[in-house]
């Protein structure tokens, strides 16, 4: 059995609520909540970037699973706000971590599904017995320009997940990828901020991949979506992972668990695998969970995660549950937000 044998995250303690943000750029408020389903989101300090928040989420998984850091063979850390263009994020983690020296690594972007693909390569690695574990993270500190549609619902969090053999509190059973070449999102060389095709990035992007990917995984499996006790999709805005989620026959009470974008936004790498965590932080043994990725430019991962006895064990080792994150915040204004994430310049 190859699985998620532990997981840690780690979600900045400031706020910002998306109505302060429209009233900055004087908007309707109440028209942009609405339309976004987000409530507020999570920012960094000017001390935190990918790599920071990779280095807490990477300790709290160790932590939180009591493995020896040495023992982990690989690490890949995707994200969309590297800190350096030439320079890997992952040996960073790695040396703050303490894994030593002997050990692969490798620094992946494919927009928001860059940490799952670190999943699946790592899942090979641990299933062929190349290596004992693997620590895929997903981070980010994510870009807008502001005024953006974007700056409503980018935000910062990280997510980080230990594969093994050993302990396995949940079973990653089987996953498909669906990929094309759409130009959904994209931000060349040099450029500060991200460009976007407005509702190009709808359907054609997020939900033609990842209905796509969902049936394939479903059809290759022979499962119904009843058969799953959770439903996690990757949640951009509010409206997208629960329009998807009824697009493909699965209900709201399935999906609520891991629906954490109103609460914290669209922390891109760690969006989809911090709904993940949330259901994890709370499921059964025996609980099947669909998990679908997404990243733009554009492509899918979809999963099928079943847990184990062990899910119990590790629930009373993790003190800092998603929800528990959620809850320890304090809020910011605008100016913070603009002078602060954007600039760097708020210390």
């Amino acid at each position: 059995m190859t699985g998620i044998v532990s997981y840690g995250t780690y979600i900045p303690k400031y706020r910002i609520k998306i109505s302060d943000i429209a009233k900055a750029l004087k908007r309707d408020s109440a028209e942009v909540t609405a339309g976004l389903q987000i409530e507020e989101k999570a920012i960094a300090s000017s001390d935190e970037d990918a790599a920071t928040l990779a280095v807490e989420a990477g300790l709290r998984a160790l932590t939180n699973g009591e493995i020896d850091p040495l023992k982990i063979g690989a690490i890949t850390v995707g994200s969309e706000s590297h800190p350096y263009a030439v320079k890997p994020t992952s040996t960073i983690v790695g040396e703050m971590l303490g894994v030593g020296n002997h050990y692969f690594a490798a620094d992946l972007q494919f927009a928001c599904k860059a940490a799952t693909a670190g999943m699946q390569f790592l899942w090979g690695l641990v299933a062929s017995r190349k290596i004992d574990y693997g620590l895929a993270i997903g981070s980010d500190v994510a870009q807008a320009k502001q005024g953006d549609i974007l700056e409503y619902t980018a935000a910062s969090a990280a997510a980080a997940y230990i594969l093994g053999k050993k302990r396995v509190i949940a079973e990653i059973v089987d996953f498909v990828s669906f990929t094309s070449n759409t130009p959904d999102f994209w931000r060349r060389d040099g450029q500060a901020f991200p460009s976007h095709g407005g509702r190009f990035t709808g359907e054609p992007a997020y939900f033609n991949h990842v209905i796509n990917a969902s049936k394939t995984l479903l059809a290759k499996v022979k499962k119904k979506q009843s058969d799953f006790t959770y439903a996690v999709f990757h949640m951009p805005n509010g409206k997208f992972p629960k329009e998807v989620a009824k697009r493909l026959g699965f209900d709201y009470e399935q999906i609520q668990a891991g629906f954490v974008v109103d609460k914290i936004g669209n922390p891109y790498s760690g969006s989809s695998l911090a709904g993940l965590a949330a259901v994890l932080d709370i499921a059964h043994p025996n609980d099947t969970i669909f998990f679908c990725s997404y990243g733009s430019g554009a492509g899918a991962d979809a999963f099928i995660i079943k847990t184990t006895k062990d899910i119990i064990t590790f629930q009373k080792q993790n003190t800092k549950t998603i929800l528990s994150q959620i809850e320890q915040k304090v809020y910011v204004d605008y100016n913070f937000l603009t002078k602060c994430a954007m600039n760097k310049q708020c210390l």
